[in-house]
This record gives structure tokens, sequence and C-alpha cells, in this order.
């Protein structure tokens, strides 16, 4: 009789373990913020949603005055970025952002979509602009125009009706990492992160100090076509680069794009995240500060 209680209570540890695990595995296919990314399927069945602002950022208008996805408004990213001068596409001031923001319709209770016909990071940036704001109802559209144009939905060069919107800034200042949180981040033994979004051999070539290496496609299936990679597997290219859970992320790159697609990855996975809007640009060309060499972070 206590051969059978064991067995018995070594089944029950057996069926809970089973359990535990599924409940591990099933987590680890859901990303910590799902809300924050959107399928097609799911934009396309909410077009005549008004609460539903979808939209089309890039530097060139004549993309989303040849065709766009119906009802998306066009945001230069001129409107929320300082443009290549000083430090390079910085953040402007708060008054500019709230006023091209709620001129393309966006107010507090916006769902807001947002997609790029441009360079991918694009979109990213938008979204970490959004995000420093304090807009919370902003998600990224999965792949893009691309994926949008290759299961063949509607396009129209047809420009919406605009009510201004109306927006209450609840700025978010952790969202933006500074020189001095970047300089804080290269000692040996802190509690945050940094993660390089260049390429290799940008990395390579100079890089700052304890830096993890992540180029920005790596997390998509194809930077064309650029649907996010599967939570799984986004977090297993971030642990097999050192970047654990449970520390805090400052991402860079050259000048705040890639490393903005970057904060949106690990927003995304559920890190604690910034983005060093000066980035490189600031750190080597304007600082002249020191740089590793090489592809060992220190």
């Amino acid at each position: 009789m206590k051969i059978k209680g064991q067995l018995s209570n070594t089944s029950a540890l057996t069926t809970l373990l089973l359990v535990v695990l599924c409940c591990a595995f099933a987590g680890a296919d859901t990303a910590a913020h799902p809300e924050l990314l959107v399928s097609t399927d799911w934009l396309a069945s909410r077009l005549n949603d008004a609460n539903v602002v979808v939209i089309q950022v890039g530097d060139d208008r004549s993309d989303y005055d040849n065709e766009h996805i119906p009802g998306a408004r066009f945001l230069s990213s001129d409107d929320f970025t300082t443009g290549h001068q000083g430090l390079m596409i910085e953040l402007p001031p708060v008054e500019k952002l709230k006023q091209a923001l709620e001129d393309v319709g966006i107010s507090d209770d916006s769902k807001v979509v947002i997609y790029t016909t441009d360079w991918y990071p694009n979109a990213g940036r938008a979204f970490f602009t959004l995000d420093y704001l304090g807009h919370l109802k902003t998600a990224l559209l999965d792949g893009s125009l691309a994926q949008w144009k290759s299961e063949k939905r509607a396009l129209t060069a047809d420009v919406p009706k605009i009510d201004k919107g109306r927006i209450t800034p609840r700025v978010n200042e952790s969202a933006r990492a500074l020189l001095a949180d970047a300089k804080a981040a290269t000692q040996p033994g802190p509690q945050v992160l940094l993660v390089d979004s260049r390429p290799q051999r940008r990395y390579t070539s100079g890089h700052l100090s304890g830096a993890d290496h992540i180029f920005w496609e790596e997390t998509v299936a194809n930077p064309k076509r650029p649907v996010l990679l599967p939570p799984n597997e986004l977090r297993n290219l971030f642990q097999s680069r050192g970047v654990v859970p449970g520390r805090k992320l400052i991402t860079y790159c050259e000048i705040g794009l890639q490393a903005s697609h970057m904060y949106f990855v690990a927003r995304y996975l559920g890190y604690e995240a910034s983005m060093f809007d000066g980035s490189f640009y600031e750190w080597n060309e304007v600082e002249h500060l020191p740089v590793v060499k090489g592809n060992s972070p220190r």
C-alpha cells in the first residue's frame, strides 16, 4: 500500500509538472503586450471603426498619394522628428508633436495603427514618439503595407476627411535615454543593458562599451515584408545575445531609427526599455567618446 501511495504521489507530481510546462510554453508563444501589434485581418475588419486611426508615415508623400490603405492619413517624418539637423532625428518639442498628431485626427481615445512604405524603422520611430507622449493605444501593422498588398487587400488614392483630434500629452521621459544614461550603462555591472541595433559591420567597426548586438532585421521574417518573428523566436534571439529578461534595456543605432524598432520589439516582449535618441551619432560624431572595436561587447 505504501508503494501504491508513492506511485500515486509521483503521478500527481508528474501531472503538475506537465501542466506547468504546458503553461510555460503557451506563455512563450504570446507576447507580453500583444496589443502593440495588429494583423492585416484585424485592421481589415475595423476600417470603418471611427475610433481606429490608421497612419502612414514616411519621408515622401508621393507613395501615399498614389495608393494607401482606405481611411489612412499621412504623417511626414518631419512632423514628429527634428529631421537631419542638430543631433539628427531627435524628438521635437511636445507642443509640435501634439499639433502634428491632432492634425491627423488622433485623440486620447484613438486606437492608432501605424504602417509605412518607407524603411520599416520609420514606423517604429512613430510608435516610439506616441509611446513617449503617453498614448498607450498605439500599434504597428504587422508586415506593414507590403503584407497588406501581398494579400491583395483594398487600396485607394482617396484622401479621407479628417476631424482634428485632441491629445493630452502624458510625457513618459523614461522612454527616452539621454547621453548621461548611455554613459552610465557602459560601466561594468549596471542593471541596464545596451542593445546595438545596427548591422554587424557597423557594430564591429565601433560600438558602445558593453553593448550587445541585435540587428533590427533579425527580428522580422523579411525586411521587405516585415512580419515580426513569433514571440518565442524573438525571446530566444534576445537571450542568445545576452539580453535576458528582468534587465532594463537602452537601444541605440546611428540616429534613432533602427533603435526605435528595437525599442518597439523590447516593449512588445515585456522588457522595460528606453531609446538613446542621440544614438551613435551623438556618442561618436558629436561627443567623440570612446568606442569598442570588434565583436565582443567590451
